[in-house]
């Protein structure tokens, strides 16, 4: 288990399952008759996916800009999540 962290394969599977949620999304949203839509979703599922990415350069020992860019999508992304809500509530 220990070679599974420190390979980043964890991340690896963790970002699989995050791909599979946002395929099943559609359905699951229009499942429960949601209101909420999945663009509503996507920028919050992306600045984790970033996160985790920018775990799994750090655990592999990646070069540092990779770490960086990684995390400045997931600010990105954050941001503009921020940005939607806000004005939702307008």
């Amino acid at each position: 288990m220990a070679d599974w962290f420190a390979s980043g394969r964890i991340i690896d599977l963790v970002l699989v399952l995050v791909a599979l949620e946002v395929a099943a999304l559609p359905w699951l949203l229009k499942l429960f008759n949601s209101s909420v839509q999945l663009s509503q979703l996507l920028p919050n599922i992306i600045a984790g996916a970033a996160l985790m990415l920018a775990l799994r350069f750090s655990l592999t020992d990646a070069p540092w800009i990779w770490i960086s860019l990684a995390m400045l999508v997931a600010l990105g992304a954050h941001l503009l999540d921020l940005i939607l809500r806000i004005r939702a509530d307008r």
